[in-house]
């Protein structure tokens, strides 16, 4: 069907795949935890937006830098790591902020959702993913082959959308009693915030 092969095969493995804990599926429930259901769906939205990028990137060869360049892949790897630090140690040091989870300003809307996006963007492990799991299931014999990686893909985001949103409503319910109490609401930011921390020094670690 659209140049895939082993189509069912693939559907199985985006689901398994979006359900392993990764540093988005982190990012998303972090999020979600600290600053309540709006930051978790807007950066949600983020890095599903973030996989459109990917998915084009590997259907028109863009990723294949990444693979093929150690200098691009340390230069990108090191921007995400940076982008992650810092949105830690801005959430470490804006406490009174970061425990406000009433609904966010709109200038707030655009901030968040390009957190997620960059957060996801900024990961070459990410982009190398899908140049080596995509190509898996195009048809040698694919008409257009760029057709059957954007058919791929959008399979992909959907189901890890899905899952997305689930990590979202289920994160914010669960802490939407804890937020209420400003001392619980204070630690779980601090968590929060070491956590990104943590997600960034883990990705400069990556070779």
């Amino acid at each position: 069907m659209f140049g895939t092969q082993n189509l069912s095969l693939f559907i199985v493995s985006a689901i398994l795949l979006n359900l392993t804990p990764g540093q988005d599926t982190i990012y998303i429930v972090g999020r979600s935890v600290a600053q309540g259901r709006a930051a978790g769906l807007l950066s949600a939205a983020g890095i599903i937006g973030g996989c459109i990028i990917h998915t084009l990137a590997a259907a028109f060869g863009l990723s294949a830098i990444l693979a093929a360049s150690a200098s691009a892949f340390t230069i990108v790897k090191w921007l995400g790591a940076l982008y992650l630090i810092y949105l830690g140690i801005r959430m470490l040091l804006q406490l009174r902020e970061a425990t406000n989870a009433t609904p966010f300003d709109r200038g707030n809307h655009w901030t968040i959702f390009r957190a997620g996006l960059l957060t996801n963007v900024l990961n070459p492990k990410v982009a190398l993913f899908y140049l080596a799991f995509l190509p898996q299931f195009v048809d040698p014999a694919a008409f257009s082959k760029i057709g059957a990686f954007l058919f791929l893909g959008a399979i992909f985001i959907t189901t890890g959308t899905c899952w997305c949103l689930v990590l979202v409503f289920a994160a914010s319910a669960i802490s939407s009693q804890l937020r209420s109490s400003e001392t619980a609401a204070i630690i779980i930011n601090r968590a929060a915030g070491a956590l990104f921390v943590g997600l960034g020094l883990k990705l400069a670690a990556t070779r």
